[in-house]
């Protein structure tokens, strides 16, 4: 889909040549006394009590006089927030979903749209026109091509425009490979997907097997790829756009692309819905294509330790002890507690970088969807200021976060007779015990942990990839870069000035 930004005054947008109009209507009256065809169009609407108030009310209109678009619709965005927003755009493309309509009008200039009402519009877009078609020949393709984004003045708000566009490369990159069938989506298949970003300016994708993997000492990691014939890959990826030598940002996503449970299986129902259990993965990929399109004055790194969890004779085994590239052994107590036993020797893996932060993204536990649902994504980590930066970010990118505790008793659970740890505690505070589980690697690191396992996928009619949170982790880099720009550490000739305040 292709997006422009354009300064449109409501009477230059009543003259755009487009399939359809959706102007965003504000609440409140204007301040000032306006001519034209769209404020006539809006007064007599309101006055007539055709449009009424309230976020995605709206009024739908063919060939109005005075506008050259076809279909124009109205759609109240109340208070003209960023949340507003989305729904207003969400609510009002649910109704223009006709095959006719491939080149969109989204007027946001009657009211003062900033810069994050500007991206939430042009990712609301996106997300209520994407369509599945890599295995499905059948789907109707997204028919909408072409937004014209008409705002008051295009330089008060192109940081979010351009964060918007990135944002909709990298969600629609991380739902596109989650959404992928697990046979359409093998760690192979992942590696290299991230070798063609590797193609992208700024980023380097290297790739590893089992050999250079065992030559790291990861046996947690070989221990659950043991029952699979699909290798396992380790993807390690770089975005150079900080200074160098500026400690980088380390991304680690959990790529579990197909899990079974293992020897401790699971149940059938819904199982299909496990290919899903690489979204921590597939957020990293996303967020690397949104890294490449926004070019923001960062160095990140994304590691993603990518295999399958299956059941055949040479899988691990309910008591088998392994050993960690830290050096710490583990009784794996349950074989579906597997995503923690790949992400722990990657997290050692990332000590190297000497990383400023560490976040893990991980559908980790079905505890945490108990906890907190679809809604908010649960947030681990042992800094508060790591913790504080992230929560603000999901917050301002609409994808947001909740902070849970790591007290240490929660870890009593751990203990076992024949290894350092287990990699299972009781049933309660599954997430808190596995986030437990995971800090032990993290040892003196800067880390936090995402527990994605609610937020990553919608089940049901709507079953598929939400892509999130991808929108969380490229504001949180988009926070650093500005921090680190304002402190004198930006690299010359970087985008940071464009996107500190998107």
């Amino acid at each position: 889909m292709d997006f422009e930004l354009k300064s449109l005054s409501p009477t230059q947008a009543a003259q755009l040549t487009t399939d359809a109009l959706l102007v965003l209507v504000p609440d409140a009256k204007a301040g000032k006394a306006a001519s034209g065809a769209l404020h006539e169009l809006v007064t007599s609407a309101t006055e007539h009590g055709d449009l009424e108030p309230g976020v995605a009310k709206q009024l739908a209109c063919y060939r109005p006089a005075g506008f050259k678009a076809a279909r124009v619709l109205l759609v109240r965005v109340g208070d003209g927030s960023a949340v507003s927003v989305r729904k207003a755009v969400t609510a009002g493309l649910g109704a223009l979903k006709q095959p006719g309509v491939k080149k969109l009008g989204l007027v946001l200039s009657l009211f003062d749209a900033g810069n994050d009402a500007v991206r939430a519009a042009v990712q609301a877009c996106a997300d209520a026109t994407y369509a599945y078609t890599t295995t499905k020949p059948s789907a109707k393709a997204r028919a909408l091509q072409q937004v014209v984004v008409g705002v008051a003045q295009v330089a008060a708000v192109r940081a979010g425009f351009d964060t918007g566009r990135a944002l909709v490369t990298g969600v629609e990159f991380a739902k596109e490979w989650a959404n992928r069938p697990a046979n359409h989506a093998t760690p192979t298949m992942l590696a290299e997907a991230a070798r063609k970003l590797g193609r992208k300016p700024g980023i380097k994708t290297d790739v590893l097997g089992p050999r250079q993997v065992e030559a790291l000492g990861m046996g947690s990691f070989m221990a659950v790829a043991k029952g699979s014939v699909e290798p396992l890959r380790f993807i390690v990826m770089h975005y150079n756009g900080g200074a160098k030598g500026s400690a980088p940002v380390v991304l680690v996503g959990k790529g579990i692309t197909f899990d079974t449970g293992g020897i401790s299986i699971k149940p059938a129902p819904e199982m299909d819905e496990m290919k899903f259990d690489m979204g921590g993965a597939a957020s990293v990929l996303g967020t690397f294509a949104a890294l490449a399109e926004l070019q923001p004055a960062i160095n990140v790194v994304g590691l993603i330790p990518s295999c399958e969890n299956m059941p055949d004779g040479q899988a691990v085994k309910p008591g088998d002890v392994v050993t960690s590239m830290s050096g710490q052994t583990i009784e794996i107590l349950n074989t579906d507690a597997e995503g923690r036993l790949i992400l722990c020797d990657a997290l050692t893996y990332a000590a190297r970088f000497k990383p400023h932060s560490v976040v893990d993204i991980a559908t980790l536990t079905g505890a945490c969807v108990i906890a907190l649902g679809g809604v908010r994504s649960g947030l681990f980590s042992t800094r508060d200021d790591l913790a504080q930066a992230l929560h603000k970010a999901g917050e301002t990118a609409q994808d947001p976060c909740w902070r849970m505790p790591l007290d240490d008793e929660y870890a009593e659970g751990l203990k076992s007779n024949f290894a350092d740890m287990g990699n299972v505690a009781g049933r309660a505070g599954g997430a808190i015990t596995a986030a437990k589980f995971l800090q032990k690697f993290a040892a003196e690191l800067p880390w936090a942990h995402l527990d994605i396992a609610g937020t990553a996928w919608k089940s049901g009619a709507a079953k598929g990839s939400t892509g999130r949170p991808v929108p969380l982790l490229l504001q949180y880099l988009i926070d650093q870069a500005a921090a680190m720009a304002a402190a004198g550490q930006a690299k010359p000739g970087s985008k940071a000035r464009k996107t500190a305040k998107a």
